[in-house]
């Protein structure tokens, strides 16, 4: 093998560890899909609209159920849906473990939980999500609370995200949606009460067909950070790559050059 064609190969050698570091580093993107709550924070006390954003993650079967739990020691006394095309939804109701004591009332029943279900033909496949809203008050006064979802496929497999944050901050293997309160903001300030119409997102109820109270607005478009992070592997990805086919190109010339100058 001669000296040109060993650098080739290092060449090539280069390139391809490159290219493999690039997709290292964008493969947690897709292993951290999972079911998401936006926004991620509300004000104590408001009405807010959360939209739970919904990734179809196998390549066989789709997504034709969705389950969110909702608290039952900090529970909310409306939660109502914006109707989602394709897809029925039932707010279930039912007997909290203890009666919970909010403002001057004592309650012994809230909602418990919200499950769409796909209708017949219908469903989130490979390589698509759906959202979710629904609209929820008034948000209580805690610290964070945890919005467990099941997830469930055509196949007849469910997948549960439940799971509390960690403290070391690393994110669990199937972490739930988490809804972190802030203690500190008005509610009434621009983010209105049941009254008022507005919720902390700045939308507004109104009736859905079927006459049940829905949230209007949901909120739109991918995630921030998962679209930075998404845009930031494949640019690794791109750079890699460039860098690779100018060394390639470049080495022949430069060994020409040093052949000539020791000639």
């Amino acid at each position: 093998m001669t000296k040109q064609s060993r650098a080739r190969l290092g060449t090539v050698g280069a390139a391809s560890a490159l290219l493999t570091a690039a997709v290292v580093l964008a493969a947690p993107l897709a292993a951290s899909a999972h079911v998401r709550v936006d926004p991620a924070t509300a004000v104590v006390g408001g009405y807010t609209t959360l939209t739970f954003k919904v990734p179809n993650e196998s390549e066989t079967a789709s997504t034709n159920r969705i389950e969110v739990d909702l608290p039952t020691d900090t529970p909310f006394t409306s939660v109502s849906y914006q109707p989602v095309p394709g897809w029925s939804a039932e707010v279930i109701e039912g007997a909290l473990p203890e009666p919970i004591t909010v403002g001057e009332a004592t309650l012994t029943r809230a909602p418990l939980s919200v499950v769409w279900t796909a209708d017949d033909g219908v469903g989130i496949v490979d390589g698509q999500f759906q959202e979710f809203p629904i609209s929820v008050g008034p948000v209580p006064d805690t610290d964070q609370v945890l919005l467990p979802a099941h997830q469930g496929y055509t196949d007849g497999s469910v997948v549960d995200w439940v799971d509390a944050p960690l403290e070391s901050g690393e994110e669990p293997e199937h972490p739930a949606p988490v809804l972190v309160i802030d203690q500190n903001a008005d509610a009434s300030a621009g983010h209105g009460a049941h009254g008022g119409g507005a919720d902390a997102a700045g939308d507004t109820a109104s009736s859905g067909d079927d006459g049940s109270a829905t949230a209007a607005g949901a909120s739109e478009g991918p995630d921030p950070l998962s679209l930075g992070l998404g845009i930031g592997g494949f640019g690794l990805g791109a750079i890699a790559l460039v860098v690779a086919v100018v060394a390639l190109l470049r080495r022949p010339a430069a060994e020409k050059a040093s052949v000539k100058a020791n000639a």
